[in-house]
C-alpha cells in the first residue's frame, strides 16, 4: 500500500493550462484529480461506457448536464450517467481543484459533441 497524492502522481495537461493528475489508473477504475483556471472548460462530450463522479475540493464548476446548467460548490458533488452530454467550466475567479472518479475508466471512451 502507498499513500497517494498530486504532487507523487503521473500529470498531464489537457486544454488552456488545466492540469490533471492519475491518482488511481487500472482497468476498472480512474481517479483523477484536476485543475481548471477562470475561465477554462473542457469540450462537450459523453462517455458511452463511463459513468463518473465529480467532487469539488475548492472554487466553483458550472456543468451542463444533458442542457441543464448546474452550479456545484467546494465540498458538493455530481453523478454523470454514461451516455449523458456533459461540460464542465469554470466561470469564476479562482481556480477549480477537483476528482473525478470514473468507472470504467473514460480513456478512449470519449465522444466529442
Amino acid at each position: 500500500m502507498t499513500i497517494i497524492s498530486y504532487q507523487s502522481a503521473e500529470h498531464y495537461t489537457w486544454g488552456n493550462h488545466c492540469d490533471g493528475w492519475h491518482l488511481v489508473k487500472t482497468d476498472s477504475l480512474s481517479v483523477i484529480q484536476e485543475r481548471v483556471p477562470p475561465g477554462c472548460s473542457e469540450v462537450r462530450h459523453l462517455h458511452t461506457k463511463a459513468e463518473q463522479f465529480f467532487f469539488i475540493l475548492s472554487g466553483v464548476a458550472t456543468m451542463e448536464l444533458d442542457g441543464e446548467i448546474f452550479t456545484i460548490d467546494s465540498h458538493q458533488s455530481i453523478h454523470i450517467p454514461a451516455g449523458a452530454k456533459h461540460q464542465l467550466s469554470n466561470k469564476h475567479d479562482n481556480d477549480l481543484v477537483f476528482t473525478v472518479t470514473s468507472t470504467p475508466p473514460s480513456h478512449g471512451d470519449r465522444v466529442e459533441i
